[in-house]
Formats: structure tokens, C-alpha cells, sequence
């Protein structure tokens, strides 16, 4: 399994905002789902090596988040939901900056295809600070998927996005899931339905639901997700 979390546990203080969870996950698109204050974040904050857990252990491809910080982030890309980006560089000059930070053998190669995957083409020669919301989404995606990473980590990765967008998009996610470990947070039930293998929902910093979306359906009797999701969060 690409990931691997066992007991995992985050304290602040006297709240436990992660609460002794554990999940495995492997190629394919996993659905993150909870309400807000769930302890999604702070889980995906854990696995990409941002906070240290307070218990438990979590590997990414084999190696630990903790005590091997640098091998995990070599194999993560990782889209926050605040998706922070240097508005005054363009948009290839960002790609080439992050290229470098990876040590991308050719990357202006590796330039062209992520942004035509991403679909950047009619926009790369701006700034970042005079794209579109939704162009700014395409452009943290980018840099997510540029290093090539076994694990892709995307919080909200659709925020922005026109109906258009939408489809392009989420049609890549179900692309790299083919090859790759992609952990989708999302509170768009109808996006979790359209793109993902498998769905865990977290509630009060605990797991309440780690199946697959048939096997979950199947349980509840062949609700939709989102009653499903409203169930089981609100107990």
C-alpha cells in the first residue's frame, strides 16, 4: 500500500483534532471526506510531514512521515486548499522554479506536458496574478503533478472551477488514479461519486466509514452518498 496510517493521533492542547484513526490506501482515487473541523486537514497536514503527528505512525511508499520526512515529500505532490502560489511569477517561470526545487532531469519536456495536461496552454504565458481563480487552481495542480509522485494529496482541487473546468479536471484525477495513490478531500459528494474508488469519512476526529462507494452503498441500503454522509455525521 502507498499509505499506510496506524493509531494516528493529533493533540492540541485538550482537543484531539485526530483521535487513534487508521486507513490504508493504494493505487487508485480514495475520497477524504468530513465535516469541517473532521480532522481531514490535519490527517493530510500529518502524511505530507507539514505537522507531527502526537501518536501513531503513518508511511508513505514504505518510508515514515516522522522519521523520514524527506524521502515522503519526494513522493508526494500535495495541493492545499489555500493553494499558495508567487502571483508575480508567470506561469511557466513558477513551473520552472518548482522544477528545480525537484531536480527535474529536462524539464522544460516535463513543462509542456504538465501544462497540457493541466490545460494551462492559453494562459502560460501570464502572471499568476492576473489568472482566473480556476487557473490559479490549474496551476497549483501543475506544480502538484510535476515531479511525477506516487502519492497526490488534493484538498478541494476543483474550487473554482466553471462546469467545463470541472470535467477536464476531474477526468485527470481519474487518470493519474490509474497509476498512482490519489487522496481527494472534497465536499462535493457528487464529484466523491464521479471520480473516486473508495471513500473514508471522518467525523470528530475518528474513522465512521472506510469502504469502497459500491460497498458503502450497499450497506446503507443504496443511499446516495451524500445522505449517506449526512448519517453517519451527524451521530
Amino acid at each position: 500500500m502507498s499509505i499506510h496510517v496506524e493509531s494516528l493521533t493529533k493533540v492540541y492542547g485538550l482537543q484531539k483534532a485526530v483521535d487513534d484513526i487508521s486507513f490504508t490506501a493504494g493505487t487508485g482515487v480514495l475520497g477524504f471526506l468530513g465535516p469541517n473541523g473532521a480532522g481531514k486537514s490535519t490527517t493530510m497536514k500529518i502524511l505530507t510531514g507539514f505537522v507531527p503527528q502526537t501518536s501513531g505512525t503513518a508511511k508513505v511508499d514504505g518510508f515514515d512521515v516522522r522519521n523520514q520526512p524527506l524521502e515522503v515529500k519526494k513522493r508526494i505532490g500535495y495541493l492545499p486548499e489555500s493553494n499558495p502560489l508567487y502571483t508575480d511569477m508567470y506561469v511557466k517561470e513558477s513551473l520552472a522554479f518548482i522544477a528545480g526545487i525537484h531536480g527535474i532531469s529536462w524539464p522544460q519536456a516535463r513543462i509542456a506536458e504538465v501544462i497540457e495536461l493541466t490545460g494551462l496552454g492559453p494562459e502560460q504565458h501570464k502572471k499568476i496574478g492576473q489568472l482566473s481563480k480556476g487557473y490559479r487552481q490549474r496551476v497549483g495542480l501543475a506544480q502538484a503533478i510535476l515531479h511525477d509522485p506516487q502519492v497526490l494529496i488534493l484538498d478541494e482541487p476543483t474550487s473554482g472551477l466553471d462546469p467545463n473546468q470541472l470535467i477536464g479536471i476531474r477526468q485527470l484525477i481519474i487518470d493519474l488514479g490509474k497509476t498512482k495513490t490519489v487522496i481527494l478531500s472534497t465536499h462535493i459528494m457528487q464529484e466523491v461519486e464521479a471520480v473516486c474508488d473508495k471513500v473514508i469519512i471522518i467525523n470528530k476526529g475518528r474513522v465512521v466509514a472506510d469502504d469502497s462507494l459500491q460497498g458503502l452503498r450497499d450497506k446503507n441500503k443504496g443511499k446516495i452518498l451524500e445522505n449517506i454522509f449526512i448519517e453517519l455525521t451527524n451521530k
